[in-house]
């Protein structure tokens, strides 16, 4: 419609999750028209970024080098491993801090009716860091999701055989929420996940 460079752009733009055709219009227009200089780094920074970034080769996150920041720094015990869905939930974490252990980053979850099955999110190579022997206690971090609940099970039932303890971080009401605008299912978990104090 505008031209094969630009219709490029828009269509390149969709990749992106949420932007749908009209957003990925406006904002190929928008760099276009008003920040060439700010389209020119973007660009300069995609290229740059998938030359430079891969996994690290211990915990699957994203990084620049062999490995990451966080399985390079030995203060860190090796023997709590996080188990996170994706890079974006290993940030969160790192972000609200509190946990110094290790990540095992699954890059997605189980789910059979997409064809992702064990082997697609790395779980052979964590039955063998279980099997090592260095991990004292996994922490499931996955989603509360169906695939995230399930891939959460799995893992758990694959931890306990190889004599790791297993948690889950707690889902529940958030600090200074107030019940009466938490939704029912938030609510009914914070209820069976209940601890004595």
């Amino acid at each position: 419609m505008y031209g094969p460079s630009i219709d490029r752009l828009i269509t390149a733009l969709r990749v992106m999750p949420g932007i749908g055709a009209k957003s990925a219009q406006r904002i190929a227009l928008q760099l276009l028209e008003r920040n060439r200089d700010g389209a020119a780094e973007l660009a300069a920074s995609l290229i740059d970024a998938v030359d430079k970034v891969g996994n690290c080769s211990s915990c699957r996150t994203l990084c620049e080098g062999e490995r990451c920041t966080i399985c390079s720094d030995s203060r860190r015990s090796a023997q709590q491993l996080c188990i996170v869905e994706t890079p974006a939930d290993l940030f969160a974490i790192e972000q609200a801090g509190g946990y110094s252990g290790h990540y095992f980053v699954l890059m997605g979850h189980l789910s059979p009716i997409d064809g992702i099955g064990p082997e697609e999110i790395g779980l052979p190579i964590l039955e063998a860091k279980l099997a090592s022997g260095e991990v004292d206690e996994l922490i499931l971090a996955t989603n509360l999701t169906v695939e995230g609940e399930t891939t959460a099970h799995y893992i758990s039932s694959r931890a306990r055989a190889a004599g790791v303890a297993v948690s889950r971080i707690a889902h529940g009401v958030p600090l200074g929420g107030e019940l009466e605008y938490i939704d029912s299912n938030t609510l009914s978990l914070a209820m069976q996940s209940r601890k004595v104090i």
